[in-house]
């Protein structure tokens, strides 16, 4: 589907908005029922991949609505970067759906963060490649470079719970788990990971072959 620019603009600050919004209101409310010192729950705040995919999203968006072209212009408008994005956050919907939201029961305005960060923004952003962003580009020798920024991310905070004990997710918690079970956990992310970056190149190189 073809958008023009302006089009593009409104779509994308809408998006902008709500994951600043989701990202802020978040920080205020960990804050608020901070259980560590402020550095403390700062980079604890941080170590949430949830946390990294909704700015990743927001950034995106905001570079979108201010110059609204795909393209490499502006590294956070490329379909590479963007779908990129997008296999990340549909990760964390999936995740929070499958796994975390059986674990707990959040009220109020913790509720409307809660869907906004890992149900209306994974929404958004695979509504919004789906329909807005240019396949026709990608390659299969991206699928490598996505899985850089899932696999370090498994790799620092294993070493920061390590050091410090904490763990942002209770299926890396070393502490409960083991290594072993943690390292199959980790494992079956980065399955995933590479099925859905698979998907997405699969689906570029088909419409590819259906526009040649």
């Amino acid at each position: 589907m073809n958008a023009k620019p302006a089009g593009i603009q409104i779509i994308s600050a809408i998006g902008a908005v709500m994951a600043w919004t989701a990202v802020m209101l978040q920080l205020y409310l960990i804050m608020v029922n901070r259980l560590a010192s402020v550095p403390e729950t700062l980079l604890r705040f941080f170590t949430f991949f949830t946390i990294l995919c909704n700015i990743l999203a927001a950034v995106c968006f905001t570079a979108l609505s201010i110059k609204p072209r795909f393209g490499n212009g502006n590294f956070f408008s490329r379909p590479g970067v963007l779908s990129a994005v997008t296999i990340y956050i549909a990760i964390v919907g999936i995740v929070y759906q499958l796994i975390l939201r059986p674990l707990w029961d959040p009220q109020g305005l913790q509720k409307i963060v809660d869907e906004l960060l890992h149900s209306v923004m994974p929404a958004y952003c695979i509504l919004f490649w789906h329909l807005y962003v240019p396949k026709l580009t990608l390659r299969w020798q991206h699928i490598f470079r996505w899985l850089v920024f899932p696999l370090c991310y498994l790799v620092i905070i294993l070493l920061r719970g390590a050091v410090s004990g904490y763990y942002p997710y209770p299926f890396v918690n070393v502490s409960v788990l083991g290594y072993g079970k943690v390292f199959l956990n980790c494992g079956m992310l980065l399955v995933a990971f590479l099925f859905f970056s698979v998907l997405v190149v699969a689906v570029g190189r088909f419409s590819k072959k259906h526009a040649d």
